[in-house]
């Protein structure tokens, strides 16, 4: 396995509480890179987009995947729009494992409807936008991704166990290539 395991997908999907409880599984630590984000810009995310922009929050965070690259071992919970950018990809690809949180629109509106952090959502707070926008992201998403997980009603140990299986088993096939 490669030494990072970057969770991507929609917002609301579950990467910051799934990649909590993987990285206690896998005995590793874990990074949310929109708190560290909101350490370095020393404002919240909303405001980062409304003072400077999306397109400067996108290069911040390339600038924090290049810097990961560098890191040992840990789970990396990524931005919902950190998966659009090929040099992002590129960055997770090269020392990390991608995984794909997959989640119905439906779903992730009861997760997100009560949020008032979420910049790519205001004034836009329902489903028929959520689904409009998944599906643009989508190809996107599983262009990047190595493993797909649903998590729809699901519980937490129930995804971080699905991964951590999926993981073993890459795993086990890259040993098994390099002979």
């Amino acid at each position: 396995m490669k030494e990072q395991i970057y969770l991507i997908g929609f917002m609301g999907s579950g990467k910051s509480s799934v990649s909590r409880r993987l990285a206690a599984l896998l005995g590793i630590k874990c990074l949310e890179m929109d708190d560290i984000l909101k350490t370095e810009a020393g404002k919240e995310i909303t405001q980062i987009f409304a003072e400077d922009g999306e397109e400067a929050f996108r290069r911040m965070e390339t600038g924090l995947l290049a810097r990961l690259s560098g890191e040992d071992a840990m789970v990396v919970s990524c931005g919902g729009g950190a998966a659009l950018r090929p040099e992002n990809v590129e960055y997770m690809k090269k020392k990390g494992t991608v995984v794909l949180l997959c989640a119905s629109p439906e779903e992730i509106y009861q997760r997100v409807r009560h949020s008032t952090n979420r910049p790519v959502l205001a004034g836009h707070m329902n489903v028929e936008y959520i689904a409009e926008l998944m599906a643009a992201r989508e190809p996107m998403y599983r262009e990047a991704a190595d493993l797909v997980v649903e998590t729809d009603r699901r519980s937490l140990d129930e995804i971080a166990g699905e991964i951590s299986r999926k993981l073993e088993e890459i795993l086990g096939k890259e040993q098994t290539d390099e002979r």
